[in-house]
């Protein structure tokens, strides 16, 4: 079956998803740090990105900053990760990498499958370790539960969907699966349908009070 569907049948709806998206203040940041990301090539820089997949994995992305930031904080002091962080596996996994990384580096540089590569770190699994690579500059789609949808829509998969549409968009396959996964994580995109979702009526403004508290004074009850 060949891939079909909204995102390949109409190029106007790519259009519109990066228009609500810019109208929104979430396409041009996003945009250009994803199109300009290039392999890490310092140890620290390696073992922060991969510290922050780590803390994102499963969790709110902004919690996962909060997480992140505390994290970071604890290894700029020279202290565990544990004692900022209570999920003591994840946790752990940070503070190896940290202390691994520029062992870590050298052996991502020399890997001929990145995603592999990624996949033997601690806790990076079998999805996250496409976020990891991504962020290192790979050319890959993270398969998370928004593309899944949208390439399940398309009758394809999440790879191939982001690479048909960067051929006709002129973007890196990594920023498709940036701009899709955000237009479906801030309710823009459906990802069952790969629809728009229609925009929120503006809220009506308060009708005035119609009943006042007080009657109005009389004049006549205060001659002078």
């Amino acid at each position: 079956m060949n891939p079909a569907g909204p995102l390949l049948d109409n190029d106007h709806l790519f259009a519109e998803i990066c228009a609500r998206l810019r109208a929104r203040d979430l396409f041009d940041e996003d945009v250009t740090w994803s199109e300009n990301v290039q392999p890490p090539t310092e140890p620290d820089a390696f073992a922060r990105e991969t510290i922050f997949v780590i803390a994102n994995s499963g969790m709110h992305h902004d919690v996962a900053r909060q997480i992140y930031q505390r994290c970071l904080g604890a290894i700029d002091r020279g202290e565990s990760c544990t004692t900022v962080f209570g999920h003591v596996g994840k946790a752990t996994a940070m503070d190896r990498i940290w202390a691994d990384r520029a062992d870590l580096l050298a052996g991502y540089n020399a890997a001929d499958d990145k995603i592999a590569f990624c996949r033997s770190l601690p806790w990076i699994g079998g999805i996250t370790c496409y976020h990891l690579a991504k962020n290192f500059g790979a050319a890959v789609a993270k398969p998370d539960v928004h593309l899944m949808r949208l390439a399940e829509r398309h009758a394809t998969n999440p790879q191939d969907l982001c690479a048909a549409l960067a051929e006709r968009t002129g973007y890196k396959i990594s920023t498709i699966d940036l701009i899709l996964w955000r237009a479906c994580a801030v309710g823009i995109l459906d990802g069952n349908t790969s629809e728009l979702v229609a925009p929120k009526p503006p809220a009506p403004p308060p009708e005035p009070y119609q009943q006042p508290l007080f009657q109005p004074v009389q004049a006549e009850m205060f001659p002078f």
